[in-house]
């Protein structure tokens, strides 16, 4: 052992408390700015139901046709990959994965829509489909049959619709509350958001009843839909997506991109109207950049070419849709839409592929941080989150088992849970 290094420094101890003083403010706007991610399951995807079509069993008749494409068009593992370029020694756990999926979650995030979807109504009918929507998803909820989450999307704060939409998140809520209170998995979605003030107005919409109903302040969150260019950049040139973050006062749980307005408003073509078209892949980094470290989740858009019609056709549309899909994955949007039961085969196929591919390696190198372990790439902090809530999301939708992770990491949900939310507290892991 060589000689013991003693310490000297040069300045008080009072510079330290006045810089800590200093910054006090800065300190607490980073924390309610910048909270981290929630620890959430974040859904794979949305489906859109307009709020007319929505019945009793149309999560089973989602996951019933998605079952019966899959019979049709490529019936055994084999087909299933050779048409989606899966690897083999991934085929038959991919395929087994989308099929038990299908017959037991075949929707992980459900909106009824009374926006495009559904259109103007006269004000009784929509007053009528708002009270029923509230009704079935209370009934879903109580009987074990609800979507993990479920809510509305109502028309948006604009001044030809306002009125119609104020009301129909009203009847909505209240029929909930009626029922029995808010589900846990509510999710509400405002569309076509052009101003942060008319974020703010929901919010102002959103207090007002929850203080009619004696709830917490902050109960009820809600999405910011992306479908206008000046949502993206405001006249006077700022991230006008970033303002509406923080007019959400801490409601914002998604930003949803969506692909065909926002396509429209900047002037692309309806024949190029898609998630990789370059307007779109600029709209989706803005996003994502302001969302980033607030909590608020990205989720990519739709394709409108639905995998109906002779195989042939319903492969190619298979083709396109996984192949958006796994695009998206790698660009970090987690979540997207689908519009028809038969995207959801290759919903999940995609979403399986992609982190039952990388169980192992992700594994490997969270196993050899926990460790302390050497080996040929040298991950900080940073990447232990990014791996640890890589493996998070794969359990969360299916792709992966608990416990074949716990094998592989020696780590445990807690632990993965501490390493992907370290702002949570103390980060403790029980791998040696």
């Amino acid at each position: 052992m060589g000689q013991q290094e003693k310490a000297a420094t040069s300045l008080a101890g009072a510079v330290s408390e006045e810089i800590s003083a200093s910054l006090t403010a800065v300190d607490a706007e980073l924390a309610r700015r910048y909270p981290g991610d929630p620890g959430t399951r974040q859904p794979v995807h949305t489906v859109y139901v307009p709020g007319d079509v929505f019945e009793p069993g149309t999560l089973r008749s989602w996951g019933d046709q998605a079952l019966a494409a899959l019979d049709e068009h490529a019936p055994d593992a084999a087909s299933f990959a050779a048409v989606l370029g899966i690897p083999e020694e991934l085929a038959g756990p991919v395929h087994d994965r989308v099929r038990a999926k299908l017959s037991r979650e075949p929707v992980e995030d459900l909106r009824i829509d009374f926006e495009d979807g559904y259109g103007p109504r006269p004000e009784a009918e929509e007053d009528e489909a708002a009270a029923r929507a509230a009704r079935l998803v209370s009934q879903a909820y109580a009987n074990g049959t609800a979507a993990p989450y479920m809510g509305i999307r109502m028309k948006c704060m604009e001044a030809g619709v306002r009125d119609r939409g104020i009301r129909t998140t009203d009847v909505f809520l209240t029929g909930l509350m009626a029922a029995g209170g808010l589900p846990e998995g509510l999710v509400l979605t405002l569309p076509k958001v052009t101003y942060p003030e008319q974020v703010t107005a929901f919010v102002q919409l959103l207090e007002a009843f929850e203080k009619a109903h004696g709830l917490d302040a902050g109960r009820i969150g809600f999405e910011i839909q992306i479908e206008t260019s000046q949502s993206i950049l405001a006249a006077d040139g700022t991230a006008a997506v970033a303002r509406m973050i923080d007019a959400a006062q801490g409601r914002a749980t998604g930003l949803h991109y969506g692909t065909f307005d926002y396509s429209a408003c900047v002037g692309v073509s309806a024949a190029y109207q898609a998630g990789d078209h370059p307007a779109a892949d600029h709209a989706k980094a803005v996003m994502q950049v302001a969302a980033a470290g607030t909590g608020v989740r990205v989720s990519d858009g739709s394709t409108n070419v639905l995998p109906v019609g002779p195989t042939a056709q319903v492969h190619e549309a298979w083709r396109l849709h996984y192949g958006l899909t796994r695009r998206a994955l790698a660009r970090a949007y987690y979540q997207g839409w689908d519009m028809h039961p038969g995207h959801l085969p290759t919903r999940y196929a995609a979403v399986y592929t992609f982190y039952r591919e990388g169980l192992e390696p992700a594994a490997a190198r969270l196993a050899a941080y926990a460790a302390k372990a050497g080996g040929d790439v040298m991950d900080e902090p940073a990447t232990a989150k990014a791996l640890s809530g890589y493996l998070l999301r794969g359990i969360d939708c299916g792709a992966l088992d608990t416990a074949e992770v716990a094998r592989l990491t020696g780590l445990t949900r807690a632990d993965l849970d501490a390493f992907a939310s370290p702002r949570r507290g103390d980060l403790t892991v029980t791998a040696p």
